[in-house]
C-alpha cells in the first residue's frame, strides 16, 4: 500500500527531484514551499510521513517539527544544510525521527523514507501481513492477488487499494472521504461518486457470499468489509 508523503521544501528543483523519486516508489506526494503551508497540510491531510526542510520561509522547519510533534507521531525526516553536530541533535531533540544533510543522494532519501515507514508500521514500509483474510475474501498484497472462496478475482489498482483499506480493518465503516484520503492520496479532485463507481465494480467482481455482499454499504456513512454474517446490500451509491 502506498504512503501519503508531505514534502516541505522551498527549493523548486529539490522538491521536484524528491517528488520524482518518491512517486517512483509508488507513494502519493504533495509538495508545499513554506512552513505555514506545511502545518496546515499536515493537520488537514494527515500524511504518513513528512520530509521537512529546516530552512523554510514563514515558519522555520524546526518550529514546524516541534509543533507537529506535540500534535501527532507522524514520522519526520529533516533535510538540513547545517552540518554542525549540535544543529543535528537539536532537530532530533525536537522530535525528528531522522535527518539528511545536503547535498544528499535521492536514493538515500528514498531508503530513509522506506526505513521510517517500516519502523512506524505505516503504509509503504512493508509492514503488516502480506496476506489478508476476511471471511471468504483473501488478499495477497505482495502479489496483488485476490481470491474469493478460492476463486481468483481480477481487480484494478484502485479497486485493490480500496479493498485492502477495508480488509485491514474488517467491520470498520470507512466514509467516502476517508477512502479518498487513503487510496487517492492528495488528489482532492476525486469525487465521492468516483468511490461509489469503484466499489460497485469491485462488488460485482467479488460476487456475493452465503451471508450477502462482501462489501457492505452502511447508508449515510460509507462502506465496510463484512467480518461476519451480514444481510444482502443493495447496489453501491446509497
Amino acid at each position: 500500500m502506498s504512503a501519503r508523503i508531505l514534502v516541505a521544501e522551498d527549493d523548486a528543483k529539490q522538491s521536484r527531484l524528491i517528488r520524482i523519486y518518491l512517486e517512483r516508489e509508488g507513494h502519493a506526494v504533495h509538495v508545499v514551499a513554506d512552513g505555514r503551508a506545511a502545518l496546515e497540510r499536515a493537520r488537514s491531510a494527515r500524511p504518513d510521513l513528512i520530509v521537512l526542510d529546516v530552512m523554510l520561509p514563514l515558519v522555520d522547519g524546526l518550529d514546524v517539527c516541534r509543533i507537529l510533534r506535540i500534535e501527532s507521531d507522524v514520522p519526520i525526516l529533516l533535510l538540513t544544510a547545517r552540518v554542525a553536530e549540535e544543529d543535528m541533535l537539536l532537530g532530533l531533540d525536537l522530535g525528528a525521527d531522522d535527518y539528511l544533510t545536503k547535498p544528499y543522494s535521492p536514493r538515500e532519501l528514498t531508503a530513509r523514507v522506506r526505513a521510517l515507514l517500516r519502523r512506524s508500521g505505516r503504509p509503504g514500509g512493508g509492514g503488516g501481513p502480506a496476506v489478508l483474510r476476511v471471511g471468504e475474501v483473501e488478499l495477497d498484497t505482495a502479489r496483488f492477488e485476490v481470491r474469493v472462496a478460492g476463486r481468483p478475482v481480477e481487480l484494478t489498482a484502485k479497486e485493490f487499494a480500496i479493498l485492502e483499506t477495508l480488509a485491514r480493518e474488517p467491520g470498520r465503516v470507512f466514509t467516502r472521504a476517508q477512502i479518498i484520503e487513503r487510496v487517492f492520496g492528495f488528489d482532492r479532485d476525486v469525487l465521492e461518486r468516483t468511490v461509489d463507481a469503484h466499489v460497485m465494480n469491485m462488488r460485482r467482481k467479488l460476487g456475493t457470499g452465503p451471508d450477502g455482499s462482501h462489501v457492505e454499504t452502511v447508508y449515510g456513512r460509507g462502506y465496510r468489509l463484512a467480518d461476519g454474517p451480514v444481510p444482502a446490500s443493495p447496489p453501491a451509491g446509497g
